[in-house]
């Protein structure tokens, strides 16, 4: 792509300026709120219409977008057939199906949600911002950490259905334990600290049981934190004695020792 084409200053319009972000993620709550808005019934006989005009408004402008998009893009296709991209079509095509009555608009508005999605264009934002290493460090500690989080969520979906299985022996259907689904339910509601009440332990045993599961669910928070706050600790302090050199523009860090420009955003690194 030839930089000093149109298409260029139109790419790093659409993809590169942190001001058209800003913008788009305003547009992006301001409808999502027009389509949630809709669904109160107190305020549909007098504001529902210019809840309409507000999303229509703002699909067109995203349909704009989304074609404008195309053309920037280096590859269009590649980025027509992207996740990103099909978040992008889902997020403004139920509008005109809705215009046309092709579709429940019920159903519609919760499908035109979908554009919610795009809010994580915001770390795209983050990049070229001083958020960028913050995000970087929490994304990679996760990743270092997946082994140890896919183990304890195992072993915390076995001992909910473990316990879920028990209070059906224990408390039976004439406590609403009708069966061990029923129980893992309850379980999972009991171990979230949510407690619907809809089903409780009648029996001691139950009760005790119960207790347990609250307790579990408190440590479950906390040895989830201490597993990702580890693994952060672990890259800080390895950071401290490596000689890599961040970049103070954009934040990111993880270059060479002889180093002399970020290779991420290209500013000249000092140090």
């Amino acid at each position: 792509m030839n930089r000093a084409g149109w298409r260029y200053a139109l790419y790093k319009i659409i993809y590169r300026s942190k001001t058209f972000s800003v913008v788009l993620l305003f547009l992006i709550i301001l409808s999502s709120l027009a389509v949630i808005m809709q669904t109160v019934p107190d305020w549909r006989p007098a504001y529902r219409s210019s809840f309409r005009y507000i999303e229509l408004f703002v699909t067109i402008l995203f349909t704009i977008e989304y074609l404008l998009r195309i053309i920037a893009a280096p590859k269009p296709g590649r980025y027509v057939f992207s996740l990103v991209g099909f978040v992008d079509l889902f997020s403004i095509f139920p509008v005109y199906l809705s215009i046309f009555n092709l579709v429940s608009i019920n159903y519609l508005m919760v499908i035109r949600l979908v554009r919610l999605f795009r809010l994580l264009r915001v770390f795209d934002l983050m990049e070229y911002t001083k958020y960028t290493r913050e995000v970087k460090v929490l994304r990679q500690a996760l990743s270092n950490s997946r082994r140890k989080i896919s183990i304890f969520i195992l072993s915390v979906l076995i001992a909910v259905t473990m316990i879920g299985s028990l209070m059906y022996l224990v408390e039976g259907p004439e406590n609403g334990f009708v069966s061990i689904p029923k129980g893992i339910y309850w379980a999972v509601v009991t171990l979230t600290t949510v407690g619907y009440g809809d089903v409780t332990p009648q029996t001691s045993i139950g009760q005790a049981l119960a207790s347990l599961l609250m307790l579990l669910g408190f440590s479950t928070i906390v040895v989830f934190t201490s597993i990702v706050s580890a693994e952060i600790y672990k890259r800080e302090e390895k950071k401290k004695t490596s000689n890599e050199k961040s970049c103070l523009d954009c934040g990111m860090d993880g270059h060479d020792s002889n180093a002399s420009y970020c290779k991420y955003c290209g500013s000249r690194l000092w140090g």
